[in-house]
């Protein structure tokens, strides 16, 4: 893999996972308790044997920025290895980035200056396993100009999807990002589905430099590689289809874009399933990130009939304290506090979150920071939720943005308000 650049577009705004875009690019949001999104490309990448590595940022950057200086500063630069930021510099314009194909087009010297042989481009907000040398060993088996990485999706669900038409000798005939009409044609790899684009792009990187400043040329285009150059390659060169090989090592193949809130909530329940969908615990494919210094998780009492420190089913980072409450199907991240007679259920909550005695959350993503006063119930009335300027998705998921809880502490219960929590 000496011979491949990887370029990862990071620069995102994530709009669909506001409130937790507020302050951080979209391949910052947490992750699994102790990660980032882009931890996950990024390991691919390191457990691939890529080690020349271009992250293209743009948005809100800061948090982005900090965590790969402290966490991806592992490869050797007397070795010509590297983990670089490349933030907008309008080189070639006066825009920001107008969108993917544009954001590597304004970055096209860099990639020339390391004269790469091939460039591959990712997307730093997806999560999978994949090992990228597959990829290339079938690009040149092909004699390909481009490789278009594809995962098998129902027909049905065809319309969320870049979908590729392949032929016999799997060279992509045609592309459609999100087709609304008609039936797609049946995937050459599985008759039964449909071919849908993963977003992961090799290019022999002379046909990437003719594409992007073709693509930079044409006023009509909207400088995306879904909408405009995976379509003109089909039509203009030799791009091919590469069926996706799962390194999860599941009965099923694991790809999600957690693009949207419930597609980031249900990517964390996979996690805190009693067999993970996704592993996060394979020494052979190990996921990494920053290594920040807590103490050890700690549980707290464990009085018979009164009160207990527990978690089940859940993601505990170190530097939590269960202290007398009980946490279920959850992911708690580094730092949180979960505090006497609380139950948290079915929930994400971010570092440095503290739930006050007596709380009930359920169905819940907490944003870092939070201090939840006692008797806080989230995710058990749509209203009140509401009320307090809660973030509710379509599948009824609270999200609880630091920037607008409540000061106020809220009135005390009488005892039988709270008799839920006596076990």
């Amino acid at each position: 893999m000496q011979n491949v650049l990887a370029i990862l577009l990071a620069g995102g705004t994530g709009e669909r996972l506001w409130p937790l875009t507020r302050d951080r690019a979209k391949p910052a949001v947490p992750f699994g308790g102790i990660y980032r999104i882009i931890d996950i490309t990024l390991s691919n990448c390191i457990n691939s044997g890529l080690r020349k590595v271009y992250i293209l940022t743009q948005y809100k950057a800061l948090s982005l920025n900090r965590h790969l200086r402290r966490g991806w500063n592992i490869l050797s630069r007397e070795l010509g290895e590297f983990v670089e930021i490349l933030p907008p510099m309008k080189r070639v314009s006066e825009n920001w980035y107008l969108g993917t194909a544009d954001a590597v087009y304004q970055n096209l010297n860099s990639i020339l200056e390391e004269a790469p042989p091939y460039s591959l481009i990712l997307s730093a907000d997806h999560v999978y396993k994949m090992n990228y040398a597959h990829m290339l060993k079938w690009h040149r088996e092909r004699d390909a100009d481009a490789t278009l990485a594809t995962i098998q999706v129902p027909p049905s669900e065809a319309p969320r999807f870049g979908i590729a038409s392949i032929g016999e000798d799997y060279r992509i005939m045609a592309f459609e990002e999100k087709p609304q009409h008609g039936l797609p044609q049946a995937s050459r790899f599985n008759p039964s589905m449909c071919s849908a684009s993963m977003g992961v792009y090799l290019f022999s990187t002379k046909v990437l430099a003719e594409a992007l400043r073709r693509d930079a040329g044409d006023p009509g285009s909207s400088h995306d590689f879904g909408q405009d150059i995976l379509p003109w390659l089909a039509r203009e060169a030799r791009l091919v289809a590469y069926d996706f090989i799962d390194e999860n090592k599941k009965e099923v193949r694991y790809w999600r874009d957690i693009g949207t809130l419930d597609a980031y909530y249900d990517a964390h329940m996979d996690l805190v399933s009693v067999s993970p969908v996704f592993n996060l615990y394979d020494s052979e494919w190990p996921i990494r990130t920053t290594a920040e210094q807590h103490p050890p998780a700690k549980f707290v009492f464990a009085q018979e009939g009164r009160r207990m420190g527990v978690a089940v089913d859940s993601l505990v980072s170190h530097g939590c304290i269960i202290s007398g409450g009980r946490v279920m199907n959850s992911v708690l991240s580094p730092g949180v506090r979960i505090n006497s007679f609380c139950q948290v259920e079915h929930s994400i909550l971010f570092s440095h979150v503290t739930v006050g005695r007596h709380s009930r959350i359920r169905r819940a993503i907490i944003d870092r920071d939070v201090d939840l006063p006692e008797y806080t119930e989230i995710g058990y009335d749509p209203v009140q939720d509401r009320s307090h300027g809660y973030v509710l998705t379509e599948s009824g998921i609270v999200v609880v943005d630091r920037e607008l809880v409540s000061q106020e502490p809220l009135p005390e219960m009488e005892p039988e308000v709270a008799q839920w929590q006596k076990p």
